[in-house]
């Protein structure tokens, strides 16, 4: 699938910060949000979407034949009024420009509030709508080019402005307010009554009405969004901000009647009220804006995602019978290795890694979607109206790729990598909670499989209720001690004399009410939890008993005990396993330990760190499931290993599958060259024995010697096994 068929307009809200084009966006310049400012008159993004640009070139065209239609029959006035040389009207004029300026509104980018407002307002009641629209036109001029508007953008904000002004200045006419300044005014100036005040007041509401109608229809049309949702939210959000600046502008007019120097007063609480609107939205902003990295936070997304879903059972109650393929993509991530950036180079250079692959995700993504800092190294990436569920690939390897080239800090270049999980609306959830928490299981799913990205599956689920209850039996048997854990053992076999050479423990658990639960369920469940190091001391503690029981029976075997990746991150792993060995009075070279390749992947230097104190206390290691994982070469070279076992998956099938033979083939070749001892795991027949000892490898363990047994059972059998015939 190509990158432009990730996305298609089938919905979303306006400040969701998606654009809704087939085709991945330009990345937002310096200082541009990829979302849209909340304020007055400043309800969607500057920048839109692109197969949605003819419905907003549409209205717009529209909302700019209705104004002229509406101020056209008055356009002849203004010459008129020109020539009336007032000083108020250029004083209040002039005002309106310079207002929108850098000068009164400070060096922010994005206004909340637009200080024209109030003076074309009172042009309006002042000397009509011939002078005010043209006014308010060449505002809007000024704060577009200051802004960097597109062309698109400025004639839409010319028709709203020049509609919203035309409608209230025709309430005006029909509630017959005469104007409040020029010829008429000075001849006479009589105090409005009550009803010339109301309809003032009335007209006010009708500009704001009607600009927050124009601006929740454009929404609408160009997003999808729920009209009557939109207009509710430009009110709630622009309603008492727009009013007071309409107030305003009839004590402009009033003032400048009066004397036109007494306007200049006006700016003082236009400024006051100004100040204290941004500061309030400042203060809203940073309540959803991570300070560090300048992207929305955790409170930003769950409002997105809440919002968006809203959308799409508007849409679905509207549609029924329709079929619904609205999606949307959640996807969560962390930086690999980034409290070892913290640690080795300081939190300040941490900092800077931050902001540095903040804005990388935020190129990648675009207009396209909204990228978030959830806390620390976790980003997530919140993807409306995607194609289909195979679009989550194409979106998730953009973020790799984003990520792919090292960052240089202080000319030292650091590699950047993030496992990433992703979760689909509604497929896998239809609140925010639920799609987080299972885009970490997706997320978790890609660090334990080494993959760069994961789609959630249920398969991957360790916090299902069913498991969380499982987890709790698994927290009780192991603080009580109970029988139900315990371990077996199978023995491991020479395969050139028949002798036993030692035996790999395998945990047991027999729940009382779901039987047997087997061992890859168990390290599902307990991985990623407090619970696995519970878990790890006592399988540890319960085969070095044994150990020291048999040892004293004079039985003197090596016994191997898998652990995980989350033990050997533990620095006091070795010591507490040291401590254990010598008050068992078990010697080191008893015991041997089993890793993964994957228990590699995730932090190295600590692991091999580990595993050379491991080494040096005379404990043996080995490598379990060779050959399906990654960078084994690698590994073989820089362990201290004893052996390689090769997984059973490629002995099971070497007796028919030539690959699978090759494979093995090669393995073993492979460890007797490096001088390490190879054991098969999954031999289940006399065939598979003899080819593996033709091959060359030294030691056998699976079904046909014996399955796993409790450690009585296994001394039992001990008493009973007899060597199978060499072969001829």
């Amino acid at each position: 699938m190509e990158a432009g068929t990730v996305y298609r307009s089938i919905g979303a809200i306006p400040d969701a910060g998606a654009g809704g084009r087939g085709e991945w966006r330009r990345p937002a310049g310096r200082g541009e949000r990829n979302r849209s400012d909340p304020g007055a008159l400043e309800d969607f993004p500057r920048e839109a979407p692109q197969d949605r640009i003819g419905r907003i070139v549409v209205w717009t065209l529209a909302g700019v034949a209705v104004a002229l239609v509406v101020t056209a029959p008055v356009v002849g006035d203004l010459p008129a009024v020109l020539r009336s040389a007032d000083p108020a009207l250029w004083l209040i004029a002039g005002l309106a420009v310079i207002v929108d300026t850098r000068w009164f509104t400070g060096r922010q980018r994005f206004a909340t509030v637009f200080p024209s407002v109030a003076f074309t307002f009172a042009l309006l009641l002042g000397w009509g709508i011939a002078v005010a629209v043209p006014v308010q036109a060449l505002a809007v001029l000024v704060f577009s080019l200051r802004r960097r508007d597109p062309v698109w953008r400025l004639v839409y904000d010319q028709a709203r402005y020049a509609l919203s002004l035309a409608v209230a200045g025709g309430a005006l006419a029909l509630a017959g307010v005469p104007r409040l300044a020029g010829d008429a005014w000075a001849a006479g100036p009589t105090w409005p009554d009550v009803a010339t005040v109301v309809a003032i007041a009335l007209a006010g509401v009708v500009w704001a009405a009607v600009n927050g109608l124009v601006a929740a229809t454009a929404s609408a049309l160009m997003f999808g969004a729920a009209w009557a949702a939109e207009l509710n939210r430009i009110a709630r959000r622009n309603g008492r901000a727009t009013l007071s600046l309409l107030a305003l502008g009839s004590l402009v007019v009033a003032t400048g009647a009066v004397n036109p120097l007494l306007v200049l007063l006006v700016l003082v609480p236009l400024f006051i009220v100004g100040q204290h609107t941004r500061y309030t939205t400042e203060e809203a902003r940073k309540a959803t804006t991570d300070e560090l990295t300048g992207l929305p936070n955790r409170k930003a997304l769950y409002a997105h995602v809440q919002a968006q879903a809203r959308t799409y059972g508007q849409f679905r109650r509207r549609h029924r019978g329709r079929p619904d393929e609205r999606r949307m993509a959640l996807l969560l991530m962390d930086i690999d290795q980034f409290r070892r950036v913290n640690e080795a180079l300081g939190h300040g250079v941490g900092d800077r890694l931050l902001v540095a692959v903040a804005a990388r995700l935020r190129e990648a993504i675009g207009g396209d979607g909204l990228v978030t800092r959830l806390g620390g190294d976790e980003f997530a990436v919140l993807a409306p109206r995607l194609v289909d569920s195979e679009a989550v690939g194409v979106l998730a390897g953009r973020v790799a790729d984003a990520l792919a080239d090292p960052i240089v800090l202080d000319g030292l270049p650091l590699d950047v990598t993030a496992a990433i999980g992703a979760a689909i609306y509604p497929d896998h959830g239809t609140d925010v909670i639920t799609l987080l928490r299972r885009a970490e299981v997706a997320m978790y799913d890609a660090k334990d499989h080494s993959a760069t990205w994961a789609l959630y599956t249920p398969d991957a689920e360790q916090h299902s209720p069913e498991r969380l209850e499982l987890l709790a039996d698994l927290r009780r048997a192991l603080d009580s001690g109970s029988d139900d854990l315990q371990l077996h053992y199978q023995p491991q076999i020479d395969l050139a004399t028949g002798h036993i050479c030692g035996a790999e423990s395998l945990l047991r658990w027999s729940h009382p009410e779901r039987g047997f639960v087997s061992p890859e369920m168990i390290i599902r469940i307990a991985e990623h939890t407090a619970i696995m190091r519970k878990l790890t001391a006592r399988v540890l503690e319960e085969a070095v008993s044994q150990l020291a029981k048999w040892r004293a029976d004079g039985l003197n075997l090596r016994v191997s005990v898998n652990v995980s990746a989350r033990d050997l991150h533990r620095g006091e792993f070795v010591d507490d396993l040291s401590e254990l060995l010598a008050e068992r009075g078990v010697p080191a070279n008893q015991l041997q330990i089993e890793i993964t390749e994957g228990a590699l992947m995730a932090d190295s230097r600590r692991v091999m760190l580990t595993l050379h104190r491991l080494d040096r206390l005379g404990v043996a290691l080995s490598l379990d499931d060779f050959g399906t994982g990654y960078s084994s070469l690698t590994h073989l070279r820089r362990l201290p290993l004893a052996e390689v076992k090769i997984d059973k998956s490629f002995v099971l099938g070497m007796t028919t599958d030539t690959d699978d033979n090759a494979i093995v083939g090669s393995i073993i070749d492979l460890g007797r060259r490096l001088g390490l001892r190879v054991v098969a795991e999954g031999v289940e027949d006399e065939e598979t024995r003899r080819m593996l000892l033709t091959a060359g490898c030294e030691v056998g363990q699976g079904w046909y010697f014996a399955r796993p047994m409790p450690a009585d059972a296994f001394v039992a059998w001990l008493g009973r096994y007899r060597p199978p015939e060499a072969p001829a």
